[in-house]
């Protein structure tokens, strides 16, 4: 008889600790390139894409400068007025959330990450989950992101 709530307590603590490190929205995939060439391989497949880099920030290098340690952590901040226009034509307030933003960080265990903030929770967020401008959207940045992290078979042997 005391199996069961502990099961059921160990249950709640492996979901509720999970559920804690899973960002709301935000789309993350693997990448089997060091922080550094993940930035240089966004860059350069968002550019031949199209997109324009804005700016880049390196959080681990303003940590640095602040006396702190953080593991390697960059965000891309790109766009294409072209297709975020549109997404804030449906809602102004979408303008909060542009330009895109790609985040590349190594975690504890050592593995790189690529993530960036899902169009429809941006949509779902700004009340506008019909906008017509959400579905290209999200097509182009999965697009850029796993081509970003796919691993070239011409040099993987």
């Amino acid at each position: 008889m005391r199996k069961i709530p502990m099961l059921l307590l160990a249950s709640a603590v492996f979901l509720w600790s999970a559920a804690a490190f899973a960002a709301d929205g935000m789309i993350q995939l693997q990448s089997p390139y060091s922080v550094e060439q993940t930035v240089e391989r966004f860059v350069d497949t968002a550019e031949s894409k199209g997109l324009t880099i804005f700016a880049r920030v390196d959080h681990a290098a303003g940590a640095a400068k602040a006396g702190l340690d953080l593991r390697p952590t960059t965000v891309v901040i790109f766009g294409n007025p072209k297709a975020g226009t549109p997404f804030m034509q449906c809602a102004q307030t979408v303008g909060i959330d542009l330009p895109m933003k790609m985040l590349i960080w190594k975690d504890a265990n050592g593995q790189v990450w690529l993530g960036y903030n899902d169009p429809s929770y941006i949509a779902t967020r700004h009340d506008v989950e019909d906008c017509p401008a959400v579905e290209p959207i999200d097509k182009a940045l999965a697009s850029v992101a796993e081509t970003t992290v796919k691993i070239d078979e011409d040099k993987s042997q």
